[in-house]
């Protein structure tokens, strides 16, 4: 006799059991999709089931109240059923036809602002910024309020030759997509740590603040029962900044931006590819960010004036080549630009079909 399956609480709950029951019934068993507009789309099954997409747009930070918001409008018209994308987008799945106008209308009534589906501008994955995040050369939350801004219409109405994906990382060890996405915001450290040695050898277990460090240009100094720090190996990641915080990073005046292009996830068409940098640095500019919106907004212009039907970023970008690319832009070339990484073979082999 078989045992009874053990019930637990250990790990995340089934998510089976979230699912639209239109979605269970026909799981992997779906025909096409359409986009409708840039706010909705629906899902067609073998069986001519139909589920419809709403989405809206999130700041990713959100209060309870909004989230309360959310869920009644998602009891009231999706009998519950909504989703978050990977981008921070709500996505309301609405069932019934009859709810589709309902749901869109009251949604603009209320302040969201719908759109992001198809080829246009979708969410902006972004990491914390200045909010939570410890390491921060830049505010998250704050630059891509103001990049949107100026960007809205192509979440809203206007569209592009094909989905265009932003994302915007405080820093190098970037806890977002940065890598892998159209264009792309790294904030950057540009000065090397200073030590506070006293609160160093009080504060900080040497081995791991050593180990911290991804070039190895941290080694101990016994003469100060501390550490130093090896200038020329330096990458002004703030790894040692993490695990000690004697050892500052920081540098409100030269801290900055720089802007990658040309990443995708996508294997459709093309192999899934790294974001290469075009622009190394712009300098800080709260609240508003005016040279690095102007510098993005810039790109998406250019790129939506010469790329052709269907080509992301990244493959517009391999048709002309970057010396057009840089022309087109007005984008100074410097020799940041030029890929001299000791690893840099991963960057030239690496695809989802072929390693090596």
């Amino acid at each position: 006799m078989a045992l009874p399956e053990r019930k637990t609480d250990i790990g995340p709950p089934h998510y089976k059991q979230f699912m639209p029951p239109v979605i269970v019934n026909n799981y992997g068993k779906w025909k096409y999709h359409e986009v409708l507009s840039p706010s909705a789309m629906v899902h067609v099954a073998d069986s001519g089931d139909k589920l419809w997409t709403v989405r809206v747009a999130s700041p990713r930070i959100l209060a309870t109240d909004s989230i309360r918001e959310i869920c009644d409008i998602s009891d009231k018209y999706c009998d519950g059923h909504l989703r978050f994308t990977t981008r921070n987008n709500v996505e309301f799945l609405v069932s019934d036809e009859k709810n589709l106008e309902p749901i869109q209308a009251e949604l603009k009534e209320k302040g969201f602002l719908t759109g992001g589906i198809g080829a246009g501008i979708s969410n902006v994955v972004h990491t914390q910024g200045w909010v939570h995040c410890h390491g921060a050369a830049t505010d998250a939350s704050g630059l891509v309020k103001a990049m949107m801004d100026e960007l809205v219409d192509y979440f809203t109405t206007k569209r592009l030759p094909n989905k265009l994906r932003l994302a915007v990382a405080c820093c190098v060890n970037m806890c977002g997509a940065v890598h892998c996405s159209d264009i792309a915001l790294v904030a950057v450290h540009t000065k090397v740590p200073t030590i506070d040695h006293e609160k160093v050898k009080n504060m900080c277990e040497l081995p791991t603040v050593i180990s911290s460090c991804p070039t190895r240009a941290i080694s101990p100094d016994p003469a100060k029962k501390s550490v130093k720090i090896k200038e020329d190996k330096c990458m002004y990641c703030g790894n040692c900044f993490t695990v000690c915080p004697p050892i500052n990073i920081k540098d409100p005046d030269r801290d900055g931006i720089a802007i990658v292009v040309g990443g995708k996830v996508s294997s459709l068409r093309t192999n899934p590819k790294f974001s290469k940098l075009v622009i190394p640095y712009i300098s800080n500019e709260p609240p508003r960010w005016p040279k690095v919106v102007a510098a993005v907004k810039h790109i998406v212009e250019v790129y939506a004036d010469n790329a052709r039907k269907h080509e992301r970023v990244g493959e517009w970008i391999e048709r002309i080549g970057w010396e057009s690319f840089f022309k087109l832009t007005g984008i100074e070339f410097s020799y940041q630009c030029i890929d001299d990484f000791t690893f840099m073979r991963d960057t030239l082999r690496t695809s989802s079909t072929f390693k090596w």
